[in-house]
């Protein structure tokens, strides 16, 4: 195994070098044009930052600046200097939340099920005939292992918040760390928020280039970094243990062309004491880089993604401020406005609407009379409607969420199948490319390091990596409909059309594109078995009686093995 750095994230870090040329690489780190990177990388992302939160306000208010501190610069760190407070003081109409959260749930239930079976390892081409089915059941079992891994770690609680941040703002990142042995699973997941996060981008459009800021005391780095060397500024003084500072967690591919991944933790400033090695605290090396960023969609030229709540995002505030203007209006309907003639009598400092009371006024004078209020709830009503159906398209509320129809065909089933295909297929190729694959390959990366797994590498020639994910079968259930519609017609022109049909491979076929497990099927009898039995047969007719007898002992016994190997 290639050298890496294991994160566990809480009682420290092990940080294990390759070489001696490694470490001494690892040394002449220049920390300065780290910085510049950080700088150039935190001011593009600056740009995003006030449109991010307008999609937090309106669409997600429990997530708005609850994981941002005073000490990071552009919304930065990790204080957490606004948790448990009130976030849905500005939001009037809940639309948008709940269609987010829908969105999300789905997503997790579309692409990564809590349940398992989103992914599967089978042999790739390269492999010969001969040595599939062997290969073929040592991935499965390799399959079950990695998949139990995900049932014990926290995975699905954290890819929820994952896809939160992703239908939001676009953008979404998740850290797969390696746990301990002690632990119930070797995998440790933590959604990282969008705000602690500036990412560059390669050329080939990778988004793998991560610098993560956070805010944290000296003992919290000592902790996390037991080799850590603090300048002794950062620990004298009476207020040294709540202190704060900004550290900057660099994770940057290898430009050498050596491969893998460069680990740098650093200090966010410059360092005043010359005896802090201009602010390293640690580093290393990741063969497989443990940040997994993923985003909705791209626009050429830009770094970050685009989100469904981006597109809504108009209609959402618009829906905000008509919810807002029609409750200021039932307000004045229900308590009223009023007038009155300045009669000299009448004194509207000692009025009190309360029932039994009586008002003075002059003689020929009107009195207290209410105001009518020009308002037409109606008209709102019919407004606020088309905005409250747009963002529920925008956000796939009626496309992905639950079905009102009490019951449906298995001709409508498919056909909203083939419809949810044609509108995410761009972005479930994106997901596919960005979250599944890198996922899974950072996983068998984790379960080889530990001793879990051999090394399995997915390299589309001699292992293949399938998603298996209800969202991926949406495209194979749409071929598969329109093959049955196809045998439907056939069968329609009678039975020499039908006999022109292989129905072997045509129900294995069907079976494979609904995701029917394949020990449900009767063993495939190969054509050298077939000329097996033929031999046999044609024997026992040349052969006289009491040969025939001893033939036909042989076909018993072979008949007997195939009924043993459909067993």
């Amino acid at each position: 195994m290639g050298p890496d750095v294991t994160g566990s994230g809480g009682r420290g870090m092990r940080v294990v070098f390759g070489s001696r040329g490694e470490q001494m690489k690892q040394a002449e780190i220049d920390t300065g044009m780290l910085r510049r990177r950080f700088r150039v990388a935190l001011q593009r992302r600056g740009h995003w930052q006030r449109h991010w939160q307008e999609c937090y306000e309106f669409a997600l208010p429990q997530r708005q600046e609850s994981d941002a501190g005073a000490g990071g610069p552009g919304g930065f760190g990790g204080g957490g200097g606004n948790v448990g407070k009130k976030q849905f003081d500005r939001v009037f109409d809940a639309t948008a939340p709940d269609a987010v959260e829908q969105l999300a749930a789905s997503l997790l239930g579309e692409i990564t099920p809590p349940s398992g079976g989103w992914f599967q390892m089978v042999p790739g081409e390269d492999v010969a005939a001969a040595d599939k089915a062997e290969l073929a059941e040592k991935l499965a079992r390799a399959g079950r292992i990695v998949q139990g891994h995900f049932e014990r770690s926290n995975f699905a609680v954290e890819i929820h918040q994952a896809y939160l941040d992703l239908v939001t703002v676009g953008t979404a990142c998740l850290r797969l760390e390696e746990e301990g042995p002690g632990a119930p699973s070797r995998f440790r997941f933590c959604a990282v928020p969008v705000r602690q996060l500036a990412f560059e981008e390669r050329v080939d459009g990778t988004l793998d280039a991560v610098f993560r800021q956070l805010n944290l005391g000296s003992a919290d780095i000592c902790e996390k970094w037991p080799d850590a060397k603090i300048p002794d500024r950062m620990t004298s003084g009476p207020d040294a243990e709540m202190e704060k500072f900004a550290v900057i967690e660099a994770v940057l591919p290898d430009r050498s062309g050596a491969g893998g991944y460069d680990y740098v933790v650093f200090f966010a400033s410059d360092p005043v004491d010359t005896t802090a090695q201009d602010g390293v605290i640690a580093t290393g090396r990741f063969a497989v880089s443990p940040y997994i960023a993923f985003r909705w969609l791209k626009a050429p030229g830009e770094i970050y993604g685009r989100s469904p709540v981006m597109k809504a995002l108009p209609d959402i505030k618009t829906a905000n401020k008509v919810v807002e203007l029609v409750l200021k209006n039932a307000s004045i309907a229900v308590t009223g406005i009023w007038q009155a003639d300045d009669d000299g009598i009448l004194n509207p400092a000692t009025v009190r609407l309360v029932p039994g009371s009586i008002i003075p006024k002059a003689v020929g004078s009107a009195g207290l009379t209410p105001l009518d209020a020009p308002g037409r709830f109606d008209v709102s009503d019919v407004v606020l409607a088309d905005l409250r159906e747009r963002i529920r398209r925008c956000l796939l509320a009626d496309r992905l969420g639950q079905v009102d129809a009490p019951r449906m065909s298995a001709t409508e089933v498919l056909e909203r199948a083939a419809e949810n295909s044609r509108l995410l297929a761009a972005t479930y190729s994106r997901l596919q490319a960005e979250l599944i694959f890198p996922l899974m390959r950072r996983a068998l990366h984790v379960l080889a390091r530990s001793g879990d797994l051999p090394d399995i590498p997915i390299d589309g020639t001699v292992v293949c990596l399938r998603h298996t994910a209800p969202m991926a079968q949406l495209g194979r259930k749409a071929e598969a409909g329109q093959t049955l519609d196809w045998l439907g017609r056939l069968a329609s022109l009678g039975p020499d059309a039908m006999a022109t049909i292989d129905m072997d491979k045509t129900v294995r076929w069907l079976a494979e594109q609904f995701g029917v497990p394949p020990d449900l099927l009767q063993p495939q009898i190969t054509p050298e078995d077939l000329a097996g039995i033929a031999g046999i047969v044609g024997a026992m007719v040349q052969a006289p009686e009491g040969a025939a007898a001893n033939t036909n002992t042989n076909i018993n016994t072979n008949t007997n093995v195939y009924a043993g190997e459909a067993g």
